[in-house]
């Protein structure tokens, strides 16, 4: 018989629910990778693995954020990761974003991401427009040349063909100079290290 109080849960949830074992959910081992609080990200600092790890977290919330809120080229366009204006920008809102939808976090948080949200998009369009990026070309950020200076290399434009394997080829290539210049620093350690043993 069908419970006909409306202020009372239906009948098959007011039943008890079924056991579940600890299993089903898995453990904890001390050894697991459980997100910490919410960090800024210095682009700068982070090490190769940590770099790699960072700029594909970043891309896939970029991807789920253009979609999400249908914006256009003009706001994220596909080479944003070429522009480092772009992408210091995005890692903020990224950043913020994740603080903001923290399950410790309060209610309104998400309101005030939104309202950041809205000076970020037109700080990027700023960005964009000052970058030369479009939907279908790119080229490098223009860089002033302060008096003294070389001047700055002429901005050609490249056509956009295929943005996931660009991107693919940008980080592989980021890594490996950060990987690389990890690998110089230890060197000179272990350098320094076997010339204090003599």
């Amino acid at each position: 018989m069908m419970n006909e109080d409306p202020t009372l849960p239906p009948d098959d949830l007011a039943s008890e629910p079924e056991e579940w074992e600890e299993e089903d959910f898995g453990r904890l081992d001390p050894d697991d990778d459980i997100p910490g609080p919410v960090r800024p990200v210095n682009w700068n600092l982070l090490l190769s693995h940590d770099l790699e790890q960072e700029w594909l977290a970043l891309n896939r919330w970029v991807e789920w954020l253009r979609r999400t809120y249908a914006l256009p080229a003009s706001v994220i366009p596909p080479y944003w990761h070429r522009h480092s204006e772009l992408h210091w920008e995005l890692s903020a809102l990224h950043l913020h974003w994740l603080g903001a939808y923290d399950p410790e976090q309060n209610a309104s948080a998400a309101i005030g991401w939104h309202r950041d949200f809205a000076a970020a998009r037109q700080r990027l369009r700023d960005w964009v427009a000052a970058s030369g990026t479009r939907l279908d070309r790119d080229r490098p950020s223009r860089q002033t040349a302060w008096p003294g200076e070389p001047p700055a290399p002429p901005a050609e434009d490249t056509p956009i063909t295929d943005r996931r394997t660009d991107f693919v080829q940008f980080v592989i290539a980021q890594v490996a100079r950060r990987k690389a210049a990890e690998d110089a620093v230890f060197a000179r350690l272990d350098d320094a290290a076997r010339s204090d043993d003599r």
